[in-house]
Parts: C-alpha cells; sequence; structure tokens
C-alpha cells in the first residue's frame, strides 16, 4: 500500500463514517425524542435525495471546471461539521429540515468527488479502487457500532459525531493528492445522463428502469424507519445491529464473481429483488405474537439485516453491471448517471414521501405499540413483489444473461461515481 493509496482508503473511511453516524439513527431519534410524525421524517431524509439530484449538475458544472477536487471536499466537508452540530442543537420540524436540505447539498456531491479523486490517483484502478471503496463501508460500520457503545444511544449526540467526522475530514482533504480541475465540456442532458433517453426504446431497457424506480420506492422504508422499528420493538443497541448489513454486503460482494459466473445479470436481479421482498416478511413476521416474546424476533430480525448484502449488491452492482453492457460505449457515462438519477433522486424522493405517510397511516393499539409494523412492512414486501414479477415477465434481454467471461468487468473497469451508496 502506498502512502497516496493509505490516504484515500482514509477519506473513503471517513466519508462513509460521516453518513453512518447520522443517517442510521436519526429515524429512531426523531420518532422516539422529538415525537415526529412519520411524514415529517421522510421530509428530513428527502434532503438527501434532493441533494442526490442537484449534485450531478454541481459536479459536471462547478467542481469539475473551476476547483481542485480536495480543496471542493475541504470546503464542503468543513461547512458540513458546521451544519451538522447546528443539528442538533433545533428541535422543530422547520429548523431542522432545512439545515438538512443546506446540509445534503454539501453532503451528497462529495460521493462523486471522493470516488473522482480516488480514481485519479491510482495506477491500476482494476486493482486499487475496489480496497479504496470498502473502506467507507467499513467507516458505515464503525460509526453504528461508535455511537451505540462509546456514546450510547437514545439522544442527538449522533450529530455531533457526525459533525466531528466531517470537521476531521476537511482538514484531512487539505493533504490528499492535488487533483486540478479537469476540462469538462458537458451539456446538463450528459450531466443527467438525459442522453441516455435512447436506450428506453428498448422495451427491456425501459422496464429494467421501471424497475429501478419502483424498487427504489420500498428500499426508503428500510433507510429511513429500520432504526425507528427497532427501538420500538425494544431492541438494545439498535444501530449497532445493524451494522449487519454492511457486514452482509461486504460477504456478498467477495461472492459477486461467483454468482455472476453462475447467474447473469437478469437472475441476479430478480434474486436482489426477492430478498427485499423476504426482508419486509422477516421484519412483519418479528412484530407478530407468535414470534415477539423470546428470542423469536430477534431471529426474524437478524436474518432480515443480513438479507441487507443480498439486496444491495445483487441489484445495485448487478444494476451497473448491465447498464455498462447493455449502452454503447459513447453513451455509457450517461446511462450510469441517469441509472443514478432515476434511483437515489427520483426513486429515493417518492419512497421517502410514500414511507413517511404509510408509517402515518398504521398507529399502534397502545402507547407501547405506537405503530402497526406488520401492516407497514407489509406496503414495501408487496411493492417488490409486484416489482419483480412485472420485471421477470418483461424482461428480455440476451446481454443480461451473457456470461462474465465474454465480456470486461464494467464495475472494476468504470467505476461509477454516482453508484448509490449501501446504507
Amino acid at each position: 500500500m502506498t502512502f497516496i493509496t493509505g490516504r484515500l482508503r482514509a477519506m473513503m473511511f471517513l466519508q462513509y463514517f460521516i453518513w453512518g453516524a447520522w443517517a442510521v439513527p436519526a429515524g429512531g431519534y426523531l420518532t422516539e425524542n422529538l415525537q415526529y410524525a412519520g411524514s415529517q421524517i421522510a421530509w428530513i431524509y428527502l434532503t438527501t435525495a434532493i441533494g442526490a439530484m442537484i449534485a450531478p449538475l454541481f459536479i459536471g458544472y462547478i467542481a469539475d471546471r473551476y476547483f481542485a477536487t480536495e480543496k471542493m471536499l475541504a470546503v464542503l466537508h468543513g461547512v458540513g461539521a458546521i451544519l451538522l452540530a447546528s443539528a442538533a442543537m433545533v428541535t422543530d420540524f422547520t429548523p431542522l429540515f432545512l439545515i438538512m436540505l443546506g446540509y445534503s447539498f454539501c453532503y451528497m456531491p462529495t460521493l462523486a468527488l471522493s470516488n473522482s479523486i480516488s480514481l485519479r490517483n491510482i495506477k491500476d484502478p482494476d486493482a486499487e479502487f475496489p480496497w479504496i471503496r470498502v473502506m467507507g463501508t467499513i467507516g458505515w460500520i464503525a460509526s453504528g457500532l461508535a455511537y451505540s457503545f462509546l456514546i450510547g444511544e437514545g439522544n442527538e449526540y449522533f450529530f455531533y459525531l457526525a459533525a466531528g467526522g466531517s470537521g476531521v475530514l476537511a482538514i484531512f482533504s487539505l493533504l490528499l493528492p492535488h487533483t486540478p480541475p479537469e476540462t469538462n465540456e458537458e451539456n446538463v442532458g450528459s450531466v443527467f445522463g438525459l442522453d441516455a433517453l435512447s436506450l428506453l426504446a428498448e422495451r427491456s431497457f425501459a422496464v429494467f428502469t421501471l424497475a429501478c424506480f419502483v424498487i427504489c420506492i420500498p428500499l426508503a422504508f428500510y433507510y429511513n424507519f429500520a432504526n425507528a422499528f427497532l427501538k420500538e420493538l425494544q431492541i438494545e443497541s439498535a444501530t449497532a445491529l445493524m451494522t449487519l448489513g454492511q457486514w452482509s454486503e461486504i460477504g456478498f460482494m467477495l461472492a459477486m464473481p461467483w454468482f455472476i459466473i453462475r447467474l447473469g445479470a437478469k437472475k441476479m436481479l430478480a434474486l436482489g429483488m426477492l430478498a427485499w421482498l423476504l426482508r419486509y416478511g422477516c421484519f412483519a413476521g418479528s412484530d407478530l405474537p407468535f414470534a415477539a416474546e423470546g428470542t423469536g424476533k430477534y431471529v426474524f430480525i437478524v436474518l432480515g439485516l443480513i438479507l441487507h448484502g443480498i439486496c444491495y449488491d445483487f441489484f445495485f452492482v448487478a444494476s451497473q453491471l448491465y447498464v455498462d453492457r447493455k449502452a454503447p460505449e459513447h453513451l455509457r457515462a450517461s446511462a450510469q448517471s441517469f441509472i443514478a438519477f432515476v434511483t437515489l433522486g427520483l426513486g429515493m424522493a417518492v419512497g421517502t414521501l410514500v414511507s413517511g405517510r404509510i408509517v402515518d397511516a398504521y398507529p399502534g393499539a397502545t402507547a407501547d405499540a405506537p405503530h402497526d409494523w406488520v401492516s407497514i412492512w407489509l406496503w414495501p414486501a408487496g411493492m417488490a413483489l409486484v416489482t419483480l414479477i412485472l420485471f421477470w415477465i418483461g424482461f428480455h434481454d440476451k446481454v443480461a444473461s451473457q456470461k462474465v467471461e465474454e465480456l470486461p468487468d464494467p464495475v472494476l473497469e468504470n467505476p461509477d461515481p454516482q453508484a448509490p451508496p449501501s446504507n
């Protein structure tokens, strides 16, 4: 490991430590401590989707043209640290929403910037980038463990934890390799991937795009309300427990080559959707009377969390693989940007709003059970089931069935700077 690679790994660790530090425990804190309604919690999380939608424009027209990447990272994370610390000091919905919206405008562009500075400063992206990126997942895990076991759950201090990480990264960014701006002649259509719209003329790609959009609606239920769900079931150290999903992600990522070779993209995408159905089924089952007592609920919850590895790797990674193989070379970057905009932007935005309304629609019968989680989790399970059936019936593409040996691995050769991160 070179000195440059070591710095890039530390940067990626901090990049996702920050996000995990606030995004995972915020749902439980807003529900239990601030007594926010589900729709209000949804609007807080909606800020990240809004930030994701404006991030490509910011990167394509400002960062890539006028400023060195390491300096942009330092400024954005420095401002982000101030905003996160401010978020810990407010309890009313409107100021918190505005603070988190401003923060998302700062943070979401840094996802692409951190990938960009890595790829431009390593000699062999195929061999080096995956080991840099995996440090982000480890950083996410570390933030959950730190909050649960070093700080303690049930308070607003996770905002300070994230702010501290953001401040450290702001300073550390100035020690990263100097990465001057590149000449960028992209137009607005290219930045948002609109040049790839011509691919929608083919039925299978249109079905695939629709599935990517729809499947992100149930995804929002997990990101926004899983922590609140675990806390209402009185699960101790809920934030730390949720890191099982990231450990699972690492394990299944290592096994991805074996599955891709034997299954192909279509079956992997379908298995990813099936895993989402099973995950929400496990969550619903954990709150049923026969499982609520004893260790039964823990078995269902742990199974549901471990399924996160399949949910993320088999769908999002396989999606990147399929898009890179399907799109002509001159449209490849635009196609990846388009799918990222559809999923991380539009899909998560709609999913966030829908999840908030559904959570509000199913109050619990007693004060000890504020929400009817069985009914709530059946909604995303049903959405995943419908998406799976429509995708399997409507998607027929020879490219999706080709073996990996027949084609280069685009996930490593062209890592997508805008790929949806795993939470």
